[in-house]
């Protein structure tokens, strides 16, 4: 129950006397030894490793003890918050997995959620110690008084009573309103020094991102190529039958009447014209060849069938993931088709190199020129198509030409 859904007074203190008000103070009370015993381990790793900082000690014993200790206590000091006071505060964006121990002590030395967290174990005595002196100095003192109020009222009638009364009576009022101050002061320590940082939370978001535009990518490319598929077997083989009987009814129907003949020669010419779109639509969506054979193969179809001669150069020792080979393949089918409609180029150049990590695509014709991605949707569509893998696009296309296109996409 929120403090805008408490409507009556009643409904205040029994929220203030609830169960949350003991837990809070239980809270407290168990912050002190873990808090002590988490901050004496800590302090006495730090000292030793200090004192034997020139001996064999600090980096065999000292240093790897002391980043298995900090985690520990880290995961004990969560379990406390999440038990007493039901706050889950999660933990640092897990790092690589590293096999070599030297490397994963390293990093775990270097991480800066490491040294928050010691941080926050060399000051939570302090914090656990000033909230054990208030939370239990009220509730003690309140007990105390309302008891000694009893006992004198039993032998003396007097002032003393009544302060003894009131006093017990606004300590112990008091007290679910202290548990709540240093249980508050305790969960904002922690939540700064343990939780992860706004950095770390925007890296794990960044890498979350980043797997789900893979995955989105991936699915993407094989939806396309269950669609490449569905048409090659399916629609494909249908316009080849019908193509065939057309022309296997223009052969034996060659006495027919001129219009007869006429309409089913028209119809023949619209059926290969069909099949041929079909295909080069199948192609340009995604090539069975780019995963059988990989991306040489697949650009020399693309340069095999242009209406100008196209020079390929390939250099890849080693073959890129599917989805950015899918994305070079794309760029290049994508430009020489533009190149065909709008450049009039008599040539062009294709050159593919895969070197550290990443995979360059240049394109190079001796068109008119004067290509600009504002002013149509290919060329549009090559950037986003780049940016869906962290590829970089570069158009060079002065009014009278040459045009180049070079590209850099990351191979993982």
């Amino acid at each position: 129950m929120t403090d805008s859904e408490l409507t009556t007074p009643w409904d205040r203190i029994r929220v203030h006397w609830s169960a949350q008000a003991w837990l809070r103070t239980f809270h407290v009370v168990t912050g002190v030894p873990i808090a002590l015993l988490a901050g004496a381990v800590t302090l006495a790793l730090i000292v030793l490793s200090t004192m034997f900082v020139w001996t064999v000690l600090v980096p065999v014993v000292g240093v790897p003890l002391l980043m298995w200790v900090i985690p520990a206590f880290t995961r004990l000091q969560r379990a406390r918050f999440a038990a007493f006071l039901q706050v889950e505060i999660p933990p640092p964006p897990s790092r690589p997995a590293v096999r070599n121990p030297l490397r994963r002590l390293l990093g775990a030395v270097r991480a800066r959620s490491t040294w928050r967290q010691l941080a926050y174990h060399l000051l939570a005595p302090l914090i656990s110690g000033l909230g054990f002196a208030v939370v239990a100095g009220v509730w003690a003192g309140g007990l105390a008084a309302g008891t000694a109020a009893v006992r004198i009222s039993e032998w003396s009638e007097g002032w003393l009573i009544t302060v003894l009364a009131v006093l017990a009576v606004v300590l112990l009022t008091v007290g679910p309103w202290a548990a709540r101050l240093m249980a508050a002061l305790d969960l904002m320590a922690a939540e700064a020094l343990l939780a992860p940082s706004r950095n770390e939370e925007l890296a794990q978001r960044v890498e979350t991102l980043q797997e789900s535009r893979a995955d989105v990518i991936d699915a993407a490319d094989a939806e396309r190529r269950r669609i490449e598929r569905d048409l090659h077997d399916g629609t494909q083989q249908r316009l080849v039958s019908l193509a065939m009987k057309l022309g296997m009814a223009r052969a034996a129907l060659a006495d027919a009447p001129e219009p007869a003949r006429k309409t089913i020669e028209q119809a023949h010419e619209e059926a290969k014209q069909a099949l041929r779109e079909l295909r080069d639509f199948v192609r340009g969506l995604h090539p069975a060849v780019l995963n059988d054979q990989g991306l040489d193969a697949a650009l020399s179809g693309l340069a095999a069938q242009a209406p100008f001669p196209v020079r390929l150069r390939v250099d890849t020792p080693a073959r890129a993931s599917a989805a950015v080979e899918a994305v070079a393949f794309f760029v290049v089918s994508e430009a020489l088709t533009n190149i065909a409609k709008h450049a009039g180029a008599s040539a062009a150049e294709v050159t593919v190199e895969g070197h550290d990590g990443l995979l360059r695509l240049a394109v190079h014709d001796d068109g008119r020129g004067g290509a600009d991605p504002g002013l149509g949707s290919g060329l549009r569509g090559l950037a986003q198509r780049v940016g869906s893998v962290d590829g970089r696009l570069d158009i060079d296309s002065p009014a009278g030409g040459p045009t180049t296109i070079k590209v850099e996409l990351p191979c993982a």
